[in-house]
């Protein structure tokens, strides 16, 4: 299993929970919901992380998830998690600030897998 790199995010970093879940809905206006899945795995997590990196560090980053392709997950632990997770990285972008200097955006989505 592969380690992303220890090069930490920015601050500013967003997390996102959207637990699977069954939502009914009837005419009266009554609502039963649902929780989906197992109780460890119903509650995704979704982190948007951004690395103002040097370019050599960015260049680092992109081929590291190139390599994954959005397919092959990954370990990597937030801060202030307590431990680390598996995610695959569904989209990510770079963008050169200064010379040497980059920006890299990332989408982290948690998965649930040996």
């Amino acid at each position: 299993m592969a380690t992303f790199p220890s090069i930490n995010p920015t601050y500013g970093t967003q997390k996102r929970s959207a637990p699977f879940k069954r939502v009914v809905r009837f005419a009266d206006g009554f609502e039963h919901r649902i929780t989906f899945g197992l109780a460890e795995n119903q509650n995704p997590k979704v982190f948007i992380f951004t690395f103002n990196v040097s370019e050599t560090q960015a260049d680092e980053i992109e081929t590291f998830l190139d390599a994954r392709g959005s397919t092959e997950s990954f370990d990597y632990q937030p801060a202030g998690e307590g431990s680390s997770m598996k995610f695959v990285c569904d989209t990510w972008n770079k963008r050169i600030t200064y010379l040497n200097r980059a920006t890299i955006q990332t989408t982290f989505r948690q998965v649930f897998e040996p």
